[in-house]
């Protein structure tokens, strides 16, 4: 038998948290009835309702459920009810008698626990919002929504269906007695009473509770009295017995007859349940009226909605609050008011809360700023003076603008869907073609409204400062067109936004972010990689040139110049891209069942439903039990119909078996199903439920759970992760400047939040050009001086505007960085102007273009005088290689400024060309900057030799010699910087390349080759390896080291961490869902087979010695060994063998783990403080190993280990970190001396004559890691000094 789960083990609730009864109490109806039988009155005054019945789960007990064997029914359950009904008058005991019990009463009830979010004394206000009126004619039944908020914030949703039955029915709910004595005639009936039912749950199942209601209704009204409660009592046991779906693609089915009722799963765990038509809002307002009341409740108005129809009123709401996901309303939300609770609208705070439209007048008289929204009008108006209608400013123009034209291109109308589809002859095919109709529109919306939050909030993440946790609200301010500053000023004041705020610093990869970086232009995704001071660049110029419109309300986009000299593929334009509204596109028919070509090709993703199974009544533990079993056996006969690869569904029955274990108290059971989600989709696994179960456990139980090999893991895992307690400070700063003085520490700091550079060492020598001749430390003032230099000539850069003439002259790519005033030339009168690629002279009087020179062609630059007159004139001359005369600017005041500026330049793009880098013409811009901010703010004779701290290049040009190797310049092809942007360099620990695959279903940028980087702390980056720019930015696989990658398939990356766990990488979602737990140490080593695209299974090894062989497809391990001594780090598969090395050993073992050959370092070395470090296999049966502590490179003939090894001496290498063999060569990556200095070297070996072909200078620090990208490039990656790729040809 199943272990009993313990008391103190919280189970997780069912659909249903309580279910109702409420109507008029039985003294009101008494005078009810006989006013009915007087003639000539024909209105009743209302009635105060109350709640006669309350049924609250579990309606069996554990103990009852769990232990039922062999008793009858009947006799279970008896007096177990979790319900109560208001107390009847009964028939009087006779004297020596028991209190007389109808047939199918209830018996006395037991006290209950009502959840906390349901106040009883207000329900029945709620659930007769208008009065309890009886009615003079029959009633059609009604259904209305509620949203109940308990004192933590905690919502509930319920859903009232309303009834009416006749007064005088000999049925009815207000007699003792089994059968009504009439007391007048008995013909039809003079007035109706009203009764409601309310199901309230923790989640908000609007349609399917209404359909499951309407069903009940259906029932009661044909019951008697005595069994009223009976039914209601099954109804809500039912539900109750349903356990909540979780997020993704699996809906739940019951057959509540005659209607088939669906409970749709949330999208993802961080998506709302969507159970309502969110098309409701665009029937009842035109699109520019939507955007007032998203634009009412981004600015935290106080908001009321009105209706005639009380069901509009919460479903209205309901679905703004959908619209503005994942912003998330903070404030008090009661979308029902009866009439005694008008008096809430008086609360001074933020709120939004709806009434019926009988109050419209009165409310709008009694009080002042409230944004009043009346449905049934579809209008929008303030409470209040005739002025204050003003104070709701507007959406910023264009995204409006987009959002009106998508919204008058959906299909809003189910008719036009079904005009050409024959009519449904059954019921539940009919409801299931609607449903499928609105799922999809619903889809739509959704991505409209989060196109319109983008569009909104997208230049935010320019403003933010993630290591110190600091938004410039107000440079940002600064960056948004004067029409919408009212709009951005109020937003960004709110709660809404602050938490908006905390998820973007938090780098949350929500709807938003996903929305945000799949719809970025490719100017943004260079601009993911140089940081660069924020200038408009050339295109963007000419954009603003296009529309006055666009001109007028333009967003002054932060850009980046892209700096490449390599050339960029044109990506085919997205549609969904919402830098440029298509107005074409936007305005296709985009609802569902329109024509191809939509503007919105926007689509649901697949769903899966599964049938509950019946649940059989009477109630009992038996019953329960048997419906337990038949859930569990229906959903192991699911899983095993799913092929492998659907992992998706594997987890959602995986975690719905879980729950149905843990209900029948089988814990060590439930374990295991939470177990497997960690292979199929960790996202979901219930980490508080799974602590809960642990903890619960007694002695034995956990010692039997501790000896199953699968729950090991977990239960460490789990027990040691910290529960939801309370979390470090996560609140967000607004920049200020500083108001004491800054010590060197507390200075870096304040700038990286100013956002103008986050590389600490650059700071480090601002810190010394402003404290030149001064005390090391800096004052408020200098601070505050040159944050506004700089910040004022970043907003001249904003307004530059070159005349078309001189913008044919330059690259889209480009911007200006700084202008001179307008001085005398050799070449004429005019303004130099500096980009990041030339100086050029922008000639006054008739606007025009002479180039001045290319960075790349100046030969020499100097700062002289000439006499003019009397006069000494300081002059700046520049000689380039293409022009023999000089050129010459009097530039008087500025020559000195302007003689580093280019100085610094030249440098930064002689060493960008040298080094196939152009991170240094980034960073040279930088400098270029600073020194002219540093120039600006001290404003003195030592202006120029203090901005010369920050010519970092140009000293380097002077003291090391610029020129690289000339074979490895011939073989360097370009650099990458994956830590860009970041405040220091990372090491590059691990890097896969991963070719591109045409298939139609995917996006054309996922179709490309890509390059995975590995970063310290489990950071991943992924890059296109067609361009070289970013795919994916920064996303974290745990927090450990990680030391190998391998391509299982072509959507999977298989990811190994110190951590002991595989991280499964999805290519197409760039998320990490899946992970495999079965190692126990630091996994070193993933290997494939060779030759295979997508190898069926793939080997793993971890330091302890472990060795396991995988399925791709099933993620099963289907073999394991373990070798006799541990140390593992590394392993080839070749000739069918796995040859593993250790730090003593290099063992060759069969796939099934039998040891065949053995090379041990003892034999070989005589030294005992080496290890064997790394090995690769070449085609000809050798062998070549690196060890510790040596600077050769060993090989050995595999037909004969014994024999002493060849050897290859590595000149001037003081370490060895990697190899890798590419085609006949062996790459060998270390750290050596060159040109007097410590440097990342890599050493090209000929694998035929044994020999060192190639010695390359790669990096600034050791070669950490080697990958090959289709044997035609091999990239690098350096340690933390540097932290870069570099990409290399192959001969």
């Amino acid at each position: 038998m199943a272990e009993a789960a313990p008391q103190h083990l919280s189970l997780p609730s069912g659909l249903l948290e309580l279910c109702a009864l409420l109507g008029a109490p039985r003294e009101g109806l008494r005078g009810l009835e006989q006013a009915a039988q007087r003639k000539g009155v024909t209105r009743q005054s209302p009635l105060s309702p109350e709640v006669l019945s309350v049924f609250v789960p579990p309606f069996v007990s554990k103990e009852e459920s769990t232990t039922a064997t062999g008793a009858s029914c009947a006799s279970l359950g008896r007096g177990r009810r979790r319900s109560f009904r208001k107390r009847r008058e009964k028939p009087r005991a006779e004297p020596g008698r028991g209190p007389v019990v109808e047939p199918g009463a209830p018996t006395e009830p037991e006290d209950v626990s009502i959840p906390g979010g349901v106040d009883l004394l207000a329900l029945p206000q709620l659930c007769f919002p208008g009065g309890l009126c009886v009615a003079t004619e029959p009633q059609e039944d009604a259904v209305h929504f509620l949203v109940l908020t308990d004192v933590g914030g905690n919502r509930s949703y319920g859903v009232v269906a309303q009834y009416y039955r006749p007064l005088h029915d000999e049925y009815c709910f207000y007699n003792g007695k089994a059968h009504w004595e009439p007391s007048g005639p008995t013909g039809g009936a003079s007035c109706f009473v009203p009764f409601a039912v309310c199901v309230v749950s923790r989640f908000p199942y609007y349609n399917a509770f209404k359909d499951c209601l309407s069903c009940l209704l259906a029932h009661l009204k044909l019951c008697k009295d005595f069994e009223v409660d009976n039914h209601i009592k099954d109804f809500a046991a039912r539900l109750s017995l349903i356990p909540g779906p979780p997020p993704g693609p699996l809906h739940l089915v019951l057959h509540a007859k005659p209607l088939q009722v669906v409970f749709p799963a949330r999208a993802d765990p961080d998506s709302p349940v969507i159970d309502l038509d969110l098309h409701l809002p665009l029937l009842c307002f035109r699109p520019e009226k939507v955007l007032q009341i998203l634009t009412g409740i981004l600015t935290e108005q106080r908001i009321v909605f009105f209706s005639s129809d009380w069901a509009l009123l919460t479903l209205l709401a309901e679905c703004f609050m959908v619209y503005l996901h994942p912003l998330q309303w903070q404030h008090t939300f009661v979308p029902i008011l009866s009439g005694q609770m008008l008096d809430f609208i008086m609360a001074p705070t933020s709120f939004l809360m709806g009434c019926h439209l009988d109050h419209f007048e009165e409310v709008s008289k009694e009080a002042d700023g409230l944004l009043l929204v009346n449905i049934d009008q579809g209008s929008v108006t303030y409470s209040g003076s005739p002025g204050q209608g003003t104070a709701l400013p507007d959406v910023p123009l264009l995204a409006a603008q987009a959002f009106i034209q998508r919204v008058q291109g959906l299909q809003l109308h189910h008719e036009l869907h079904l005009a050409h589809l024959a009519s449904p002859t059954d019921l539940n095919a009919g409801r299931a073609c609607r449903r499928s109709w609105q799922q999809a529109l619903n889809c739509q919306i959704q991505h409209i409204a989060l196109q319109l939050l983008v569009a909104i909030f997208r230049e935010v993440k320019n403003h933010l400062n993630y290591e110190h946790r600091v938004f410039n609200s107000e440079e940002f301010l600064k960056t948004r067109a004067p029409g919408d500053q009212h709009f951005y000023k109020q937003v960004l004041d709110t709660y809404m936004f602050h938490s908006f705020l905390k998820a973007r610093l938090s780098r949350k990869m929500d709807a938003f972010t996903q929305l945000d970086l799949s719809t970025q232009s490719e100017e943004d995704r260079i601009n993911g990689m140089l940081a660069s001071p924020r200038r408009p660049t050339v295109e963007k110029m000419a954009s603003r040139r296009v529309s006055p419109l666009q001109a007028a309300h333009r967003r002054m986009v932060v850009s980046m110049p892209n700096l490449q000299d390599i050339t960029l593929p044109e990506l085919p334009p997205r549609n969904s891209s919402l830098r440029i509204v298509d107005s074409a596109s936007a305005s296709c028919r985009s609802g569902v069942g329109s024509g191809a070509g939509a503007a919105l090709s926007v689509m649901p993703k697949p769903t899966y439903t599964f049938k509950i199974p019946e649940i059989h009544f009477p109630l009992v533990g038996q019953c329960v039990q048997a419906y337990y079993a038949d859930f569990v056996a229906l959903l192991s006969k699911a899983v095993s119909f799913l092929a492998p690869e659907n992992s998706l569904l594997s987890a959602r029955y995986f975690y719905l078996r879980g729950l149905v274990h843990l209900m029948q108290g089988q814990l060590l059971s439930a374990l295991l199903d939470f177990q497997n989600l960690y292979k199929t989709d960790i996202r979901i696994f219930p980490a508080e439920l799974v602590r809960g179960v642990l903890e619960s456990m007694s002695a034995p139980q956990r010692a039997q759970a501790e000896r199953t090999p699968e729950l090991r893991r977990l239960i460490g895992e789990v027990l040691a992760k910290p529960g939801d307690g309370p979390k470090a400070d996560d609140a967000v700063k607004n920049f200020e400047l500083p108001r004491t003085h800054l010590q060197l520490d507390e200075f870096v700091k304040r700038v990286q939040e100013s956002g103008i550079v986050k590389d600490a060492s650059v700071i480090h020598r601002l810190f010394e050009a402003l404290t030149v001749g001064h005390q090391k430390q800096i004052d408020p003032d200098t601070f505050r001086d040159f944050y506004n230099c700089w910040k004022e000539t970043e907003a001249e850069a904003q307004e530059v505007s070159l005349p078309a003439v001189v913008m044919q002259h330059l690259d889209k790519s480009e911007c200006v960085y700084k202008l001179s005033s307008a001085v005398k030339t050799s070449r004429g009168v005019g303004k130099i102007a500096m980009t990041q690629k030339r100086l050029f002279l922008l000639t006054e009087g008739r606007p025009g273009y002479v180039e001045i020179s290319t960075f790349r062609d100046i030969e020499d630059v100097r700062s002289t005088t000439v006499m003019f007159l009397l006069l000494k004139i300081p002059t700046l001359k520049i000689k380039t290689l293409s022009r023999k005369e000089v050129f010459e600017a009097n530039l008087k005041t500025e020559c000195d400024l302007w003689h580093l500026l280019v100085k610094e330049m030249w440098a930064g793009k002689r060493l960008a060309d040298a080094h196939k880098d152009p991170q240094y013409i980034q960073q040279a811009l930088t400098n270029v900057l600073l020194m002219d901010a540093v120039v600006g703010t001290l404003q003195s004779p030592g202006a120029i030799y203090a901005a010369s701290k920050l010519a970092y290049f140009d000293k380097m040009k002077n003291e090391v010699p610029m020129a690289v190797p000339k074979t490895t310049a011939e073989t360097l092809k370009h650099k990458i910087n994956p830590s860009a942007g970041e405040t220091s360099p990372h090491a590059v620990d691990v890097l896969l390349y991963t070719p591109g695959h045409l298939d139609p279903a995917e996006k054309v940028e996922d179709a490309h080759p890509k390059l995975w980087c590995a970063l310290n702390e489990g950071q991943v980056i992924v890059f296109d390896a067609s361009s070289w720019t970013i795919h994916q930015h920064c996303f974290r696989v745990g927090s450990a080291k990680l030391n190998c990658m391998v391509m299982a398939e072509q959507s999977q990356v298989w990811i190994g961490s110190d951590d002991a766990v595989i991280y499964i990488i999805n290519g197409h979602s760039m998320s990490c869902n899946k992970q495999l737990t079965d190692h126990r140490a630091g996994v070193t080593a993933l290997v494939t087979p060779e030759g295979k695209e997508a190898p069926s299974g793939v080997f793993s090894c971890s330091r302890d010695g472990m060795v396991l062989a995988w399925d791709v497809s099933t993620l099963r391990v289907t073999s394991r060994f373990q070798l006799p001594c541990g140390g593992l780090t590394s392993m080839r598969l070749h000739g069918g063998r796995l040859w593993c090395c250790t730090a003593g050993s290099i063992m060759v073992m069969t796939t099934s783990g039998f040891l065949q050959q053995e090379l041990r370092i003892g034999e070989n070395f005589q030294e005992m403080n080496t290890s064997f470090l790394d090995f690769e296999l070449l085609p000809e049966e050798q062998l070549w190993v690196a060890c510790t502590g040596y600077s050769e490179v060993y090989i050995w003939s595999l037909k004969d280990l014994a024999r002493p090894p060849e050897r290859i001496p590595l000149q001037d290498c003081s370490e060895v970190s990697c190899m890798i063999r590419v085609k006949r060569q062996v790459w060998v990556g270390g750290r050596g001396l060159s040109q007097g200095k410590t440097k990342g070297k890599i050493y090209v070996l000929d694998g035929e004559k044994r020999t060192v072909e190639k010695e390359l200078v790669a990096h600034a620090d050791a070669v950490r890691t080697l990958c090959s990208a289709e044997d035609r490039y091999v990239l690098s990656g350096s340690g933390p000094e540097e932290g870069k790729i570099a990409i290399w040809t192959v001969d």
